[in-house]
């Protein structure tokens, strides 16, 4: 048996008016053998938001959930606590307090659950765009799913096992599964640079891929077939200017098109010129000389 300690746990949740949300997936959570021993509540200053925050104090006062504490982050501004999502500014106080707090788990070495289900809905965008930042393949985004329940009715904060309350499991696209990226990436404190490295990285990736394609897998023939294309002529202007039939023209496209249905991943349905233009033209464009 092994004797390596496992990964503590924290569920991260943004705060709405209904504090159930929290307590809700966290019993789900616990129940299904999730070890979280840390919650962090992802709150605004609205009064209706801060009675739900004032509900949840008094259940972990109870002492319902024993090992698992309550960590507090309001949505704080330079100087201001954020009330409402209504600005740009107010969007990325939201931003900074996720990231700050999915950051902090992450150095701690913790596996992250993120509940996106409670508060505004700008708020699960906000969950998603961090998690998509920092999360790796052990962390997970749930939605809370319940019936017999609406907005504004009784506030069961606990709800029977049997009762038709689901946890569904939210699929993040992460930016990257590079470790050494994402520790890079991780070691940013602002999410606002995070984002700017991380597109400057996904750029950087996408031109050196389509020159690895035009460079390695297509034929002389075939690049300059994909550079005329690319300048916008059709075949009969493409075999004009390769001094070429139109059929040939025509039969080496369609070998383009195999190889980049290939190289994009999807050979069951290869991609035709208005995807070739589209992944090929600005780089071309860039280089400045044709291909080959």
């Amino acid at each position: 048996m092994s004797g390596r300690k496992k990964p503590q746990q924290t569920l991260i949740a943004t705060l709405g008016s209904e504090p159930q949300v929290v307590t809700l997936v966290l019993d789900r959570l616990l129940a299904q053998d999730h070890a979280v021993d840390e919650v962090v509540v992802v709150y605004t200053a609205a009064q209706a938001v801060q009675r739900a925050m004032d509900c949840l104090r008094a259940e972990f006062a109870r002492a319902v959930y024993p090992g698992t504490i309550l960590r507090e982050a309001p949505v704080l501004g330079p100087g201001f606590a954020v009330t409402d999502l209504k600005s740009e500014d107010d969007m990325w106080a939201l931003l900074r307090t996720l990231y700050r707090e999915l950051q902090r788990a992450k150095r701690e070495g913790r596996i992250v659950h993120m509940a996106i289900s409670g508060g505004r809905k700008v708020m699960a965008i906000a969950g998603m765009v961090v998690a998509q930042l920092l999360f790796d393949k052990h962390d997970r985004v749930w939605h809370l799913l319940s019936e017999g329940w609406q907005p504004g009715g009784e506030q069961k904060l606990h709800r029977p096992l049997g009762e038709r309350v689901w946890l569904v499991p939210v699929p993040v696209l992460r930016w990257t599964d590079d470790a050494a990226i994402q520790l890079a990436l991780g070691n940013l404190d602002d999410p606002a640079e995070a984002i700017r490295r991380q597109e400057m990285l996904a750029r950087s990736q996408a031109m050196r891929r389509r020159k690895e394609f035009l460079e390695h897998w297509l034929s002389q023939a075939e690049r300059q077939v994909v550079q005329a294309a690319c300048d916008g002529l059709d075949n009969a202007a493409i075999a004009r200017r390769l001094h070429k039939s139109e059929r040939t023209v025509a039969n080496q496209l369609t070998r383009v098109y195999a190889k980049l249905g290939e190289w994009l991943g999807f050979s069951e349905h290869p991609p035709d010129r208005s995807v070739l233009i589209g992944e090929f033209a600005p780089y071309l464009l860039r280089q400045g000389t044709p291909p080959g």
